[in-house]
């Protein structure tokens, strides 16, 4: 007999999304994945949300695209849905941050959290009260005292997605939301030091950092902005790339786009804080620094990198099929016991 498993995405973008919702890649990916090993899956997500498993939905849209959509009301009338169809399911596989946790007592069927980061220290008390809950964490580094975590499960990517680019450009590369936790602005600090072009992709999510230290050095030569990007804009910047530059100023929960830099062969240039350890194999998938300095010097060994060692290692640790095979032990320990 087929166990039933609900995966349980957001509702801010589409699964997959046409251009940013790093969580919604990611339950799309578990829910793909699932499906193709012969797994009963639903898919909790958006109408328009597409996948080759069942999907379940209530919300047309994600509230992100589509404005006339109240936030709270959506995410409650998803949340709500899934645990009101629980006793379908053997088991709930959340990838909605703490929300769910609050539901799980009032149903017999066991809920496992994936957690993709914690958005604020003003939401642990819901962790705390859950802390006997099932979680999996998604790097090493990124994970709180006292939960109950019972795997780490790195993302997995669509490697078919991200070619191989063999030889990439000689051009720096910023792909990721535009905010201060990110360092764009210390990518382009590195651009100024190295005399390199800077191509900035991604989605404008700090309006006011952007306006004030972002903006003022678009010129659209030197440096660059192409707004939000989808995965066939991505494979064009990431031919063009000599490296993407990662100068995150806070601890990386785990990284999607590093993983998707090294899938199509492209050196990662990353800070070391949180899990940009655990995803970039220092010296031979990219190089780990501690600041802009260190950051201009690895520019200036790039040829040191096999970009064939960087796909090799994100196909044997970030893909899809490896993830899967981890949740796949996961859901074996949860199920054995009910």
């Amino acid at each position: 007999m087929k166990r039933r498993i609900a995966v349980l995405s957001p509702v801010a973008w589409r699964t997959p999304p046409r251009d940013y919702g790093a969580w919604e890649t990611v339950a799309g990916n578990v829910a793909e994945g699932l499906a193709a090993r012969g797994w009963d899956v639903t898919l909790f997500a958006t109408g328009d949300s597409i996948t080759a498993a069942k999907l379940h939905a209530v919300v047309p849209r994600g509230y992100e695209e589509d404005r006339t959509v109240d936030a709270k009301v959506a995410e409650y009338r998803h949340i709500s849905e899934v645990f009101e169809h629980a006793g379908e399911y053997d088991l709930i596989h959340s990838h909605y941050d703490f929300m769910p946790l609050t539901y799980s007592r009032l149903v017999q069927t066991p809920l496992l959290t994936t957690i993709h980061g914690f958005s604020s220290p003003q939401i642990m008390p819901v962790y705390e009260k859950y802390r006997n809950s099932n979680f999996v964490s998604v790097s090493n580094a990124d994970r709180a005292a006292g939960l109950n975590y019972v795997a780490t499960v790195y993302n997995g990517i669509d490697t078919g997605l991200y070619p191989l680019q063999p030889t990439g450009g000689g051009e720096l590369l910023f792909l990721g939301r535009i905010h201060p936790d990110k360092g764009t602005h210390l990518a382009i600090e590195v651009a100024g030091m190295t005399g390199r072009r800077l191509l900035i992709a991604g989605i404008i999510q700090d309006r006011e950092y952007f306006e004030r230290l972002i903006e003022p050095h678009l010129d659209g030569e030197r440096i660059s902005y192409t707004g939000p990007v989808i995965v066939e804009q991505k494979n064009s910047l990431f031919a063009r790339a000599a490296a993407l530059l990662h100068l995150n100023t806070i601890p990386e929960r785990f990284g999607l786009v590093l993983a998707e830099a090294n899938a199509a062969g492209v050196p990662v240039i990353a800070m070391d804080l949180g899990s940009c350890r655990e995803v970039i194999a220092d010296g031979r998938t990219g190089f780990l620094v501690d600041d802009t300095d260190q950051a201009a010097a690895a520019v200036g060994r790039l040829s040191e990198i096999d970009r064939t060692a960087c796909r090799r290692r994100v196909m044997e640790l970030f893909s899809i099929e490896t993830m899967v095979a981890g949740y796949e032990k996961v859901y074996a320990a949860l199920l054995a016991g009910h």
